[in-house]
């Protein structure tokens, strides 16, 4: 047997590739179900219910959403541009910090900017802050030839660290009782709620909107081209008068600032100030949904309500049937592998030598 690619991909195999991957992985996790002793229909039900049962239940998957399409963005014009970005993770936390230090510190700087410019300012510094950190290891690559993925993944614990310095010092809150957390944002730069009484905030608006402008980015605009071309083949891109360096600086500066803008949403819609514990490691989840929704901006938000509603249903489950939440990881890892191969079955097939 070898494998070949096929001429022109079916679109009946196009369309019939994700559902088959639905279907194997509720398969292969349902085996799983039986193994821990749980009646696979009730668990699935209870999974559901948990996820998108009730406006409650609705409203804590949108806002576990928000920061995965961030970060699910950010990698996926990274990856459309063959730059694999593994650094999300630093560069929200970079976003973060750079949003409390405008919008938390800004009191004691002796004059007083009007709200209406100090929040846009606040998302330009985060923004800023997350390419920053990305831009570096983007030079390095496409003048030294250093492998990306080392160095963004390494920049993760160097921010971690260096948050953590922060926490206990410069930017310590002197009220929070010892324990080891920023100051807050001013109130009136804290997000407005979409739905009273929940915790879903406007960033959700802001992180569909961003999908959409960068769908249109890709599609529409001649930088998006750019951006395909030198993601397909960077030789035959640079012999047909593509900027590369200049293409990957660019795909630098997009997903570093997605990410760091991760960083400055969750502090404004959620939590209104830095904790080193903030990102239950959005970064790296953002690399997985990403590569669920195809490198696709509109298909990442699909991917991240999907994996958000299997993290937040999976505690309810866990109650209801006594099966351990980390099912959830399980059946997103298990998705993950099953649209990768369905999606290579499409484009390639088996035939006999």
């Amino acid at each position: 047997m070898r494998i070949e690619k096929r001429a022109t991909p079916s679109k009946l195999a196009m369309v019939a590739a994700p559902l088959g991957a639905v279907v194997f992985t509720l398969a292969i996790s349902g085996l799983l179900v039986l193994w821990a002793g749980a009646p696979v229909g009730a668990t699935y039900v209870a999974l559901f219910k948990g996820a998108f049962g009730s406006l409650f239940a609705l409203s804590e998957t949108l806002t576990r959403a928000v920061p995965l399409i961030l970060t699910g963005l950010a990698a996926a014009v990274a990856f459309r541009a063959r730059l694999f970005n593994i650094g999300a993770e630093g560069q929200l936390y970079a976003g973060a910090v750079a949003a409390v230090a405008v919008g938390g510190m800004h009191g004691g700087t002796g004059f007083e900017l009007p709200i209406y410019l100090l929040f846009p300012l606040m998302l330009l510094a985060a923004a800023l802050a997350g390419a920053a950190l990305l831009l570096g290891p983007a030079l390095m690559k496409t003048k030294l030839g250093v492998d990306e993925v080392v160095t963004t993944l390494l920049l993760n614990f160097v921010m971690l660290l260096a948050v953590s310095y922060l926490l206990d010092g410069p930017m310590k809150d002197p009220m929070a009782m010892g324990w080891p957390q920023s100051v807050a944002l001013q109130g009136d730069l804290e997000l407005g709620k979409l739905i009273a009484q929940t915790r879903l905030h406007n960033g959700l608006l802001i992180a569909v909107g961003l999908a959409v402008a960068l769908w249109l980015l890709l599609q529409r605009a001649v930088p998006g081209f750019d951006i395909r071309a030198a993601g397909a083949n960077p030789r035959a891109a640079a012999f047909a008068g593509v900027p590369v360096t200049r293409t990957v600086v660019l795909v630098a500066l997009l997903s570093g600032g997605l990410a760091g803008l991760a960083g400055a949403i969750e502090v404004a819609g959620r939590t209104s100030y830095l904790t080193l514990d903030m990102s239950p490691g959005y970064g790296y989840s953002g690399i997985v949904i990403a590569m669920l929704a195809g490198l696709h901006p509109l298909g990442v938000v699909a991917s991240a309500v999907f994996v958000a509603g299997m993290l937040v249903g999976a505690d309810s489950m866990s109650r209801a049937v006594g099966v351990p939440n980390a099912i959830a990881d399980v059946i997103v890892a298990a998705s993950l592998l099953s649209v990768l191969v369905a999606s290579l079955m499409t484009q390639y097939r088996l035939r006999r030598k």
